[in-house]
């Protein structure tokens, strides 16, 4: 197992309530975390600045262990699919690890259409995904705004877009950030699956929904999946590995039997 403690390092730093609880899960998830304790003192989880950076900060800033226990993954054994109108997720076998594959298709210019496929690492997570932050349109967030939602969006915490144009004067940091945070909330909602994923998803024009709506299927089909464990190869830590989430040692998936 790999573990953190850090919600002291969070402390008392206030943000926006807007629930943001995938971002700290894709935090975990995308380190390679998987045995935390999560604990909240406020009704909701702070949005920071709509990204899962200052979540990796912080599991950077308090550390990672190496624990002796076994990992243990879900492997996926056959594809699960599921369509929602224009919408289309699946699951499905994938040899090494876990690879999110995500399309989005937005009639908004700016926008567009956007791929994107991540190999999930710690190092690629880091540099590719945990800065992507959430996005909307500014017509929804003025709607959601007269209904008593959102209250805490803003420009600090979230990409917006009218019809024609970014409104955000810093402008993107990624010339295809919308795309890179979908792939940020796919980590994140497929965390709760409780172990991690060995397997492909793939999205096309998805969303939270549709993401809970693929674990579920998986869930609900005891022949798609079985639960296996892998073995802690120790290893002289590097220079390279501080902040990797494989501090102190390197996993090894030994498929085993099934263990669930």
């Amino acid at each position: 197992m790999i573990a953190t403690e850090f919600a002291t390092v969070l402390g008392d730093r206030e943000g926006p309530l807007v629930s943001t609880a995938e971002h700290v899960l894709a935090a975990l998830r995308g380190m390679g975390v998987d045995n935390a304790t999560i604990e909240i003192d406020g009704p909701e989880v702070p949005i920071m600045d709509g990204s899962a950076a200052a979540f990796v900060a912080a599991i950077d800033q308090a550390g990672i262990v190496t624990q002796s226990a076994s990992r243990r993954f879900i492997q996926i054994l056959r594809p699960v699919q599921v369509a929602m109108g224009d919408s289309f997720g699946e699951l499905r076998p994938h040899a090494a690890g876990f690879r999110a594959e995500v399309e989005i298709d937005f009639a908004n210019p700016v926008i567009g259409h956007q791929k994107y496929t991540l190999d999930l690492s710690p190092e690629r997570f880091r540099r590719e995904i945990c800065r992507a932050r959430t996005f909307g349109f500014m017509n929804d967030v003025a709607r959601l705004w007269i209904a008593g939602f959102a209250l805490g969006s803003s420009f600090e915490n979230s990409v917006v877009f009218d019809e024609e144009r970014l409104l955000n004067t810093d402008g993107l940091r990624y010339s295809d950030e919308c795309v890179r945070h979908k792939v940020l909330d796919v980590i994140g909602d497929l965390a709760l699956a409780g172990l991690p994923l060995l397997g492909a998803f793939r999205s096309v024009r998805g969303g939270h929904k549709l993401n809970h709506a693929v674990l579920t299927a998986l869930m609900a089909d005891r022949s798609a999946y079985r639960v296996v464990e892998a073995e802690t190869v120790r290893r002289p830590r590097t220079h390279a590995e501080v902040g990797s989430g494989m501090v102190g040692g390197m996993v090894a998936p030994a498929y085993g039997p099934d263990v669930s």
